[in-house]
């Protein structure tokens, strides 16, 4: 009765963690993360009893017939599913959790040639995505989020999300969020939002020296006056403008507005400036930071009074103010 009973979870665990399940023929017949879960306890059950051949050959055969590699001697928990399962690998040592959802490609893999514990040990509730691997003897917390392609190398506290390679964790834990809930394609880029923070702070201090410059402008005004500047000429202006471009950098890949070839046309008249930037990507999220830094540079030149910034659509084959997708000024 308790395997019927066991048996019975597992395919309620199925319909609870995947959408497209329909009913429970197509679930017994049609899952292959299922067959590999219930191939496996049959191997660790012989691993156990230390009938180690019968069951790396239970495990070879599980193998063959689902795609999904777990080792004998790995410890899985309740209610686990392996959703598209193709290519999952589960080492010696691992221990999993109950209520674990791994997706297809994912490896909990080992470190260490050694005969110890070399591989993760993943809590209750995890939440492991597509092409993911958690590689050594570290532990992931219940509830905890490990987003498509990651590579986890370092412990991940519960109720947290982590992405990247090398993976870092992303906010505050979120004890209150369903873990089941993963979305694949909606998950932040923590290296983006560090960089973006790293800009935006170092545009404020950038703000605050100017008015500390002006400050000790007005401090002076009772020195003599100097003469002032001379205007510069058209071509002269241009060039400045072109030389104060070429300053501001693509965070994204480390070269300046000019190298990328962003700059799609500079119109001057008299001490008003338009910079036409036209980007490989309409959505890039360094947009405000272009504008800004644009102006800023171009607006610390001599008989510059106002800076304008229009973002062309990729397919505009003319200049002039009109056909853009969008403006900063």
């Amino acid at each position: 009765m308790a395997i019927l009973e066991r048996v019975a979870e597992d395919v309620r665990t199925v319909f609870r963690k995947d959408p497209a399940a329909r009913s429970v023929l197509e679930v017994l017949c049609c899952y292959p993360g299922l067959h590999a879960i219930w191939l496996h306890r049959v191997a660790h059950w012989l691993w156990i009893k230390r009938f180690h051949l019968l069951a790396r050959l239970a495990s070879h055969l599980n193998r063959w017939l689902t795609g999904i590699e777990i080792h004998p001697g790995a410890t899985i928990g309740r209610r686990f599913f392996v959703d598209h399962g193709m290519g999952v690998v589960i080492g010696e040592t691992a221990e999993v959790g109950d209520d674990v959802l791994l997706y297809q490609g994912v490896v909990l893999g080992g470190t260490s040639l050694e005969k110890e514990k070399r591989h993760p040990t993943l809590g209750n509730g995890v939440v492991v995505g597509t092409g993911a691997v958690v590689l050594g003897p570290i532990t992931v917390g219940d509830g905890a989020r490990i987003g498509a392609g990651s590579v986890v190398v370092r412990p991940v506290q519960a109720d947290t999300t982590v992405v990247g390679v090398p993976a870092r964790p992303v906010g505050k834990p979120q004890p209150e969020r369903a873990a089941v809930d993963l979305q694949h394609g909606d998950l932040p880029d923590p290296v983006v939002r560090a960089i973006s923070e790293s800009l935006e702070r170092s545009s404020r201090l950038e703000a605050r020296l100017r008015e500390l410059e002006a400050t000790v402008a007005l401090l002076a005004t009772t020195r003599p006056e100097a003469e002032p500047e001379p205007q510069l000429a058209g071509e002269e202006l241009e060039a400045r403008i072109n030389k104060a471009l070429d300053e501001v950098i693509d965070p994204g890949i480390g070269m300046s507005l000019v190298e990328c070839g962003f700059v799609h046309h500079v119109f001057v008249d008299h001490g008003r400036v338009e910079v036409q930037l036209r980007l490989d990507d309409p959505e890039c999220a360094f947009k405000e930071y272009f504008a800004r830094e644009v102006r800023r540079r171009v607006l610390n030149l001599v008989g510059i009074k106002r800076v304008d910034v229009r973002f062309l659509a990729q397919d505009v084959p003319v200049l002039g103010m009109a056909e853009v997708e969008g403006s900063a000024t």
